[in-house]
Formats: C-alpha cells, sequence, structure tokens
C-alpha cells in the first residue's frame, strides 16, 4: 500500500511544492509515518499553523513539503492554512481510496468499499478480493465474490453455500458473522432468494438449510418443494461432491427425523426412490422392501439386479455395500438355482456338470453369508437369509447329492472316469515340470474346495501378466486331510493306519508332518532337491531368501491352512466364509511371492472340499443307523475307519482295495450330506464325505506372461435422437462395452456439461462402470444431467458432455471422451420439468 500512496504522491510534487493530506478517517497513519519520497519533507498539522507557514514561506521558501493531518479537512473559516492549500495540492488518499487503487479499480466501485468497510479492513482479505476479481465485474460480482471471500470459496453462489453448509454442520458461523459484520447480509439474502426462491420474511441459514433438503428431496420425486430446482441443482453438487461428504452426511442426519422422512418412505412404492439417496434411512427402507419381495418371491432376479446396480451410485453405498452385495448375490443364486437341472446319468456326468455350472450355486451361498455377516446388519436381511438357506439346503445341496448318491451307491472302487485322481497328483502333474528339467512350486491349501479355486483362478488372473487355468480334480476318499495329503506326494501305495490314530502311511513311512512329507517329495524323482515349507514361512521371506529357495531346490511344497483351521473348529466354524476370502487373498499374494522368487511354475490345489451350511442342522441331516464291525478305529462326522465293517443302512461301504488302498482296512461314508453324532466336533463345516462338494476339488496351474495383459473397460456415450437441449435437463445412456473380467478392469469418470469455455452448467456425477454381465443391456447406465441457471449465458451456444477420468492419483482429470449438444431453449426463471 505504501508504494501505491508514494506513486500517487510523486506527480502531484512534479506540479506542486506543497501538498496537503488530510487523513478524515484517522487510518492512515502507518502509511503516512511509512512513505519516504526522496526531497519532500513530512510534516503534521497539529496546532501548528502559524509555525508550519513560517517554515515553508520564511525558512525553507524552495522546499518540498508534504503536510499531513490527523482528522479531516477543517471548514474554510477555520483553516488557518487555506491560502497555502489553495495555491497547492491536496492528496485524497483515505483508506477506501487506497483499497479501490489495491484493487485496480474506478471510483465508480467507491461506493461498494465505504458500505462494507468492515470487510476491507483485514489485508488478507483485500489481497483474496483482488484475485478473484476480473476486470469486467459488476458491482454486483464483486459483492459475490466478497461473499466468497467471507466464506473461504471460490466460485460463484453454489459454491458459496457449500461452504456455509459445511460451517452449519461443524456448529460454526464464523463466515455468517463475518457476512454481517461486513454489511453483507441484505446482499446475500437477496441474491439466495433470486437464485433459490427463497423468501421468508426472517431468513435464516440453518432454516434454509433445512428448506434445500426437504425440497430437493420432494424434486427429486418429482413433487414441488419451497425451492426451485436450481436448488436441488445445488444441492446435488454439493451432496456429490467427495469433500462436502462429512458435511452433508451431518446434516442428513439432523434433518432426517425434522423432516419426518421416516414415516414419509412407509407411504411410498420403493420403486420411486431408487435413484434418490438424500437421506439415509432411504437405503434402508429399500432394502426392507427388496428384502420382502424377494422373499415373497413377487420380484424378478432382473428388477432386483437392476436395483442393487442402481443403488451403487448411492451416498449411502460404501455403508450398505455389504448388504446390497448379499442382495445381488442371493438373487443370482435364486436364478441359478431356478435355472439348474440337478439330475445326472453317470457319475462322470456329474463331476462335469458341477464343475461347469453347479459349483457356482456353492459360491454364491457362500457369498451371500459371508456379506451378510460382514454388514453386521444381518437382521435387516433375516427374511432373505431363511428364504437362502432352506433353498440352499434342500433344494440344492440335498437334492444335489441324493441324486449324486445314487452314482456312487453303484461303484465299487473310487474311481471317475476322465478326470483326474488325487492320487496320480505328483505323477501325472507336479512331476510333468521334473521330466522337463523345470522347477515348480505346489501349494496345497487345506480345503479349498473347487468353487473357493474357481474364485481364486480369477482374482489371479486377473493380476496384470498373470495367467491361470483351472482343471478338477477327484480327492482321495475319505476327503480328510491325512489321506489328502499323502495322496498329493510321491508314493507306491498308501494305506491307512491300523492304530486308529486316522494317520496315513506311504511306502510304510508315516506322512504326519513337514519333515515327513519333505522326505517323501525328495524320494519322488532321483536327484531332485525338495522342500516342505509353511505358507507363512513363505510370506516372510526376504527378496534374497525367496531366490535362494529358488535356485537351491527342483520343487517346493507349500502348506496352506486357513479354511480348515477355522472351519474345523466348534467355536469358529460359522466364520467359514470370512476364512475363504481370507484363503483367496492370501494365496495371490503367495502366487506374487513365488514369482518374485524366479517361480515361473505355481500349481494351487487342496487336499479336500468341505460342505458347509451356516444354519444350524436339523436332526435328520444326521445319519440314522450307528456304524457295525468288528473293530472301529477311527470316525468323525462324515466317514469310518475299521476292520471288518459291516454294510449299514444310510451308509456306502468301500473296501481298501476300493478306494486304492492296500491294507484290509474298511470304510463307511454315510449317504449324500448326512453326518454322524461326534461329540464336541462341529457340524456346519465337514468333510470326509463323498458329496461333490468334498471331492471335486481345484488344481491351479499359474504361469506368468511377458507383456502386460490387463486393461480397462470402454464407456460410450448414447444420445437417442438430436443432440440438442431444450429445457432445463437431458437424458443420456452411457455404455460399457464389455464386461469387467479377470483382465477387463472397471473405469470411474466423472460426468458433466461444459459450455466450451470449460464452465460447469449442471450437475456433474461420480461414475463407477463395473457392469460385470455379458448382457449389453445390462451394461447400460442412463443418466438425467439438470442444467444450472449458468447455462443462461450460454443458451443458442453448443456445449459439450464430457466424461473425464483421474489422472492416476493427483486431483487432475483429462477427457475420457465427449459429445456435443446445441443449447437451444427458452429462458425461464425456473426449469421445465
Amino acid at each position: 500500500m505504501t508504494d501505491r500512496i508514494a506513486a500517487s504522491l510523486r506527480p502531484l510534487f512534479e506540479d506542486h511544492r506543497i501538498v496537503f493530506w488530510y487523513d478524515a478517517d484517522c487510518d492512515m497513519r502507518a502509511e503516512f509515518d511509512a512513505v519516504d519520497l526522496p526531497g519532500v519533507i513530512k510534516l503534521e498539522i497539529a496546532n501548528n499553523e502559524f509555525g508550519l507557514k513560517y517554515r515553508i514561506l520564511r525558512q525553507e521558501p524552495k522546499g518540498r513539503f508534504l503536510l499531513f493531518k490527523d482528522g479531516p479537512e477543517p471548514e474554510m473559516v477555520d483553516n488557518w492554512l487555506l491560502d497555502l492549500q489553495l495555491a497547492s495540492a491536496v492528496f485524497k488518499a483515505d483508506q477506501a481510496a487506497i483499497w479501490l487503487a489495491e484493487l485496480g479499480l474506478p471510483l465508480q466501485f467507491e461506493n461498494v468499499v465505504r458500505a462494507h468497510i468492515e470487510f476491507f479492513r483485514a489485508k488478507t482479505r483485500v489481497e483474496a478480493l483482488r484475485r478473484l476479481m476480473q476486470a469486467s465485474d459488476t458491482q454486483t460480482q464483486m459483492r459475490l465474490r466478497m461473499l466468497a471471500v467471507c466464506a473461504g470459496a471460490e466460485g460463484g453462489l453454489d459454491t458459496l453455500i457449500e461452504a456455509l453448509l459445511g460451517e452449519l454442520a461443524a456448529g460454526k458461523d464464523d463466515a455468517l458473522r463475518l457476512i454481517e459484520r461486513s454489511g453483507l447480509n441484505d446482499f446475500f439474502w437477496k441474491q439466495v432468494s433470486q437464485a433459490y426462491g427463497y423468501k421468508p420474511e426472517e431468513p435464516d441459514f440453518e432454516d434454509f438449510a433445512i428448506a434445500l433438503f426437504q425440497s430437493a428431496y420432494a424434486r427429486a420425486l418429482g413433487e414441488d418443494g419451497a425451492l426451485n430446482a436450481e436448488a436441488l441443482l445445488v444441492f446435488r453438487r454439493w451432496k456429490n461432491n467427495r469433500h462436502w461428504s462429512e458435511a452433508f452426511e451431518t446434516l442428513s442426519a439432523r434433518y432426517q427425523d425434522l423432516l419426518k422422512i421416516p414415516s414419509d418412505l412407509e407411504r411410498r412404492d420403493f420403486r420411486t426412490l431408487v435413484a434418490v439417496d438424500h437421506f439415509e434411512e432411504i437405503d434402508r427402507q429399500i432394502i426392507r422392501e427388496i428384502v420382502r419381495s424377494m422373499a415373497a418371491q413377487s420380484v424378478s432376479a432382473p428388477e432386483v439386479l437392476n436395483w442393487v446396480r442402481e443403488r451403487r451410485q448411492s451416498h449411502w453405498y460404501p455403508t450398505y455395500a455389504d448388504i446390497y452385495q448379499a442382495i445381488g448375490y442371493a438373487t443370482e443364486f435364486q436364478q441359478a438355482l431356478a435355472e439348474a437341472n440337478l439330475g445326472m446319468t453317470s457319475p462322470a456326468e456329474g463331476v462335469q456338470r458341477y464343475v461347469t455350472s453347479w459349483f457356482r450355486l456353492d459360491q454364491l451361498y457362500r457369498k451371500f453369508i459371508y456379506h451378510m455377516q460382514k454388514s453386521g446388519q444381518a437382521s435387516l436381511l433375516a427374511d432373505l437369509y431363511w428364504s437362502v438357506e432352506n433353498r440352499y439346503t434342500n433344494s440344492f445341496v440335498l437334492a444335489l447329492n441324493d441324486a449324486w448318491q445314487d452314482q456312487i451307491s453303484a461303484l465299487s472302487e473310487w474311481k471317475i472316469p476322465g478326470f483326474a485322481s488325487q492320487a496320480g497328483f505328483y505323477q501325472e502333474q507336479a512331476a510333468e515340470y521334473r521330466r522337463k528339467d523345470q522347477k515348480v512350486a505346489v501349494i496345497i491349501s487345506d480345503a479349498l474346495r473347487f468353487e473357493v479355486g474357481e474364485e481364486c483362478l480369477r482374482r489371479i488372473r486377473a493380476l496384470d501378466r498373470f495367467d491361470a487355468e483351472l482343471k478338477p480334480m477327484i480327492s482321495s476318499l475319505p476327503s480328510y486331510t491325512q489321506l489328502g495329503m499323502a495322496a498329493l506326494l510321491p508314493h507306491s501305495a498308501l494305506a491307512l493306519a491300523e492304530d486308529g490314530s486316522g494317520d496315513v502311511i506311504s511306502d510304510g513311512e508315516n506322512t504326519k508332518g513337514l519333515a515327513a512329507r519333505e522326505k517323501l517329495l525328495a524320494a519322488g524323482r532321483k536327484g531332485d532337491s525338495a522342500k516342505a515349507l509353511k505358507s507363512e514361512d513363505v510370506m516372510n521371506m526376504r527378496t534374497e531368501d525367496g531366490k535362494a529357495l529358488f535356485r537351491d531346490h527342483h520343487i517346493v511344497y507349500v502348506y496352506h491352512n486357513r479354511i480348515d483351521a477355522i472351519g474345523d473348529k466348534l467355536q469358529t466354524e460359522d466364520k467359514l466364509p470370512e476364512a475363504a476370502e481370507d484363503a483367496i487373498e492370501d494365496l495371490t499374494k503367495l502366487v506374487r511371492k513365488l514369482t518374485s522368487a524366479n517361480f515361473s511354475n505355481i500349481l494351487i490345489t487342496a487336499d479336500h472340499g468341505f460342505l458347509f451350511q451356516h444354519r444350524s442342522l436339523d436332526e435328520s441331516d444326521f445319519a440314522i443307523a450307528d456304524p457295525q464291525g468288528a473293530e472301529i478305529l477311527f470316525r468323525n462326522r462324515r466317514f469310518v475307519i475299521g476292520r471288518g465293517l459291516a454294510p449299514t443302512p444310510g451308509m456306502k461301504h468301500f473296501g481298501a482295495a476300493g478306494l486304492g488302498l492296500s491294507g484290509g482296512l474298511d470304510v463307511l461314508i454315510p449317504n449324500s450330506i448326512n453326518r454322524m453324532r461326534v461329540k464336541g466336533a462341529g457340524s456346519r463345516f465337514v468333510h470326509g464325505g463323498a458329496s461333490l462338494q468334498e471331492v471335486v476339488i481345484p488344481v491351479i496351474r499359474v504361469g506368468k506372461q511377458r507383456e502386460t495383459d490387463v486393461g480397462q473397460v470402454d464407456v460410450q456415450i448414447f444420445v437417442s435422437g438430436r443432440s440438442l437441449i431444450s429445457s432445463g435437463q437431458t437424458a443420456v445412456t452411457l455404455y460399457q462395452t464389455q464386461p469387467v473380467s479377470e483382465k477387463m478392469r472397471p473405469r470411474e469418470l466423472l460426468a458433466g456439461i461444459y459450455a466450451t469455455d470449460g464452465t460447469l452448467i449442471s450437475d456433474e456425477y461420480t461414475l463407477l462402470f463395473d457392469f460385470r454381465s455379458e448382457n449389453a443391456r445390462e451394461r447400460e447406465m442412463p443418466r438425467k444431467f439438470l442444467l444450472s441457471r449458468e447455462a443462461d449465458r450460454f443458451n443458442n451456444q453448443d456445449v459439450i458432455l464430457k466424461l473425464r477420468e483421474r489422472v492416476g492419483k493427483t486431483s487432475h482429470y483429462e477427457d475420457y471422451a465427449t459429445h456435443r449438444f446445441q443449447l437451444r431453449r427458452g429462458m425461464t426463471t425456473d426449469f421445465d420439468f
């Protein structure tokens, strides 16, 4: 400011020896003290007029003087220096004039400055206003920018409202008080009235906020609100802005009961609410109604999946994501079950149909239970849960395995033609790499049944430069850990231990424990250096240790135990769905760890699968008859090992030879999914029997690619009819051209309509394109865009719908796709819906 004053004084001293400076508002003392003009003497007028006149006229008649008075210019009759003043110049530099100079504004803005003098007392505000001002600004625009500065906002009235809503949510009113101190209160409410139709006798910002929520809610439902459609647009922009997410949630919760939203929702058809997300209770009501309708079977699967897709755009979706996903999986389960034909004419056909389609029902059920549990709000899903649980147990698992049992009952030996046997795994699959002198790592995940393996396959394939394939394998019988683990090792003969321990003997050696397994593995091929270790030991390896593991060994068996460790305990068996998710995550990380250690050949398989039902079992789920025989050595829920076991009703009898085992022991397997009573054991998670879920296990073969093979889905803009906007809104369809898959990832875009100069003239959406459906119609996303009043400035011009994509993790966006419209609409005071 001192520089500006000095610059203004210099021309005056070029024409005058004496310059008077009257500080009418007594607020320029600091500036006078600071100004320094070479050759100019600064003197103060303070009841010393005669002395000043004597010095200026007599003592220093050629000197140049700046005479400063702390106060207004005196009346002529009282001005003892009037003769000097009339012959000299007067520097008009009150604070308002200096502020105008600082802002580079002409004198016609002086009345604005004087009317809002308090605003300009802070240099930071003046500087902030200077940065915002433009040469073409009017007085109204200047005041709007002053409001923005008061609230720490940048932009128009809409961004000011957003900032004030943020303060309101935080329990503050600093900006509103500054607006009032600055004399901008009346102007502010006049602008709010004109822009949004808010016209109470005594305006209040919280009252405005309540009206904003009420009106936005009503208008979103096609009803009239107290405020106009521009208010709806501002509300939607604010609600969808991630920066204001917390503020929106705070105020929405505060006003939800005040506006009696819960009772209002009860009288509405939930279908009319699917595109509305102004209050959290809307999501809860939609969930309740969808669940009720699904349990009553009064809605179709496509309808439900469409509603769930629509709700993914809801502000509250992250809060209810697990519930919506549970609903989605339940819907897919019911749809798949309705389409399933569970018949078979041979064991091979049964396995083939299971690995082709039936496994998906197990997977959908497990995913449903997982997300229901994870949501922590199972009560909302209670009706749906019982519907899914009953259908899964009775209409699928029981019906399927009853049909499968008809095939098993006719078998005299445990072989399924056309499918690999677990007992031949080492020789036929692991050793295949060794015969080519290639190194191989085998991951054995305890109880990784086929459907979990299939999800794991997709997760691995989603990794960049990774490929994988999945094939089924038939586990040994009984399908329990000791036998399954032994069968996966090199061996010539396996036998069940006759001491009742349940252990398995391989060529005379007990197979229990890492050391025993490593010894047997090393004997598989002469000269092979073999290693058996736990998965956690691999994950804890440093990079150099992992590479040493690869360098020093030809074949590595890694034992992973997540599912069985949780499921096979009475206290934790209900957490099986979570354990399966964790297992998939573990295995994906293990694969990455091993490939970083230079392993390029990786096999993932299991010792056995499992049966799982979330609810506690009924009495009818247990085998009726107790096993009979000369000696019962070992038993659990799903099998019995003994000597001289007699054929028992409800059980399938196998001799050791029929199971491909040496020795003279017998095995009994309860029919279908029946369990036997075993004291202290869990019954919801079981294995050991011959159900498809227990005996069909995965073999995942993982490979590494040299080139990047992961991309993102493409999105296109479809506009029906002419590219013309003639009303206050326009509708478009956004189309995801490919389904999301292992190698095709989702894409997130920001969508809005812009003027050619970059001004946003509509609401703006953050949209996630992650549709997986093969049906092209189910990958369409219709969207309506509301135009703002700002759009009026660009009428009869071209405007552009832009899909913009974030650049990496920065705050910058670049255009992804655009579509040009002609804006040709009549000028109205409100939107023509």
